[in-house]
């Protein structure tokens, strides 16, 4: 069943995504070879304690940390780690929050170092594919104009979009109806109405689509090692058309 948020809880949630998208400002800063995702993680953890608010992440399903750090190949849920950040790598750090009862949810891909001409246009093409699918997201369209938006633009740029995980209606759970793909034909799913409230997350693949989970049950990686990134907004759908909940 598809949860419909009134303004009012509309502005709760935003409220998380401000403190979302101001620690994510602060990660930025940190950002640089040397530092861990592990200190990412107690960072993070103590920005938004001080801020009123909580790692949703955390205890989720078993999922220890209030983060996840997927450092080059991982595409997604990697274990925030005390090995150090290398030059050139990529790392993605995305966090759930949950504010007076609501919920705000962004990863974001940043460059450590000084990174390959590759992986910074995978970065670029990663991030405009995510506000593509953003400019779809109005009442009245449907899953599917997201979805191919993301696809067609990733695609037209050599890249693949990984299938095994989508963005997702959010509230105050996590995970709510409607699932979002960043893959398929337009003009099909759920039609989108004013006061939905969803994640668009594309990740985008170097190389193959297809993913890997490790031995810990929740690091998933590209399946031939080649880097993936990932670019993800909480998105409100309105009159007035789309509305970035997480807005940096």
């Amino acid at each position: 069943m598809i949860i419909l948020k009134t303004p009012e809880e509309i502005e709760l949630m935003r409220a998380a995504g401000r403190i979302l998208a101001a620690c994510h400002r602060e990660i930025k800063t940190m950002i640089r070879p040397g530092v861990t995702t592990w200190d990412i993680d107690q960072f993070v953890e103590e920005f938004l304690v001080k801020n009123g608010a909580t790692p949703e992440q955390k205890g989720y399903s078993g999922y220890p940390y209030a983060t996840c750090g997927s450092v080059n190949d991982v595409i997604c849920h990697g274990f925030p780690k005390k090995e150090p950040l290398r030059d050139g790598d990529i790392v993605t750090i995305d966090m759930v929050v949950r504010k007076d009862g609501w919920l705000a949810d962004s990863a974001w891909s940043y460059e450590v170092g000084n990174v390959s001409p590759e992986a910074k246009r995978l970065l670029e093409v990663t991030e405009k594919s995510l506000y593509l699918g953003i400019e779809q997201a109005v009442v009245g369209n449907r899953i599917g104009d997201i979805s191919h938006a993301i696809q067609t633009f990733a695609q037209a740029n050599g890249y693949s979009v990984v299938r095994d995980f989508t963005g997702h209606g959010i509230g105050k759970d996590m995970h709510e109806e409607p699932y979002v793909p960043h893959f398929g034909p337009p003009g099909r799913g759920q039609r989108l109405k004013e006061g939905m409230v969803i994640t668009i997350e594309p990740m985008l693949n170097i190389g193959t689509y297809h993913a890997k989970i490790d031995e810990d049950g929740w690091t998933a990686r590209t399946r031939d090692g080649q880097l993936s990134a990932q670019y993800e907004h909480t998105i409100a759908i309105t009159a007035d058309g789309p509305v970035i909940l997480t807005k940096q």
